[in-house]
């Protein structure tokens, strides 16, 4: 189902928002822009449309949209400057 043309029931709306505060939450404070909560919350739309309602499921779908391990404050040691 195209997001575009999907009808969303209330529950899922909100349910829909907890996931992408959840989300949003998990990132580094510097990554929580409005361009990434955006493109989480497209994503968690597309989602939702193709019939997806697990809360954890919705989280991953975003925050793999969004490259969450290139976020990641952890530094692999190869990777560090020092």
């Amino acid at each position: 189902m195209d997001p575009k043309g999907a009808v969303f029931q209330p529950e899922l709306i909100e349910l829909m928002k907890s996931v992408l505060d959840d989300a949003t939450a998990s990132l580094p404070e510097p990554k929580r822009t409005s361009a990434i909560q955006a493109e989480m919350a497209s994503t968690i739309l597309a989602c939702a449309a193709k019939g997806e309602r697990n809360p954890e499921a919705l989280k991953t779908c975003a925050l793999t949209a969004v490259d969450v391990p290139h976020y990641s404050h952890v530094i692999a040691p190869e990777r560090r400057a020092v």
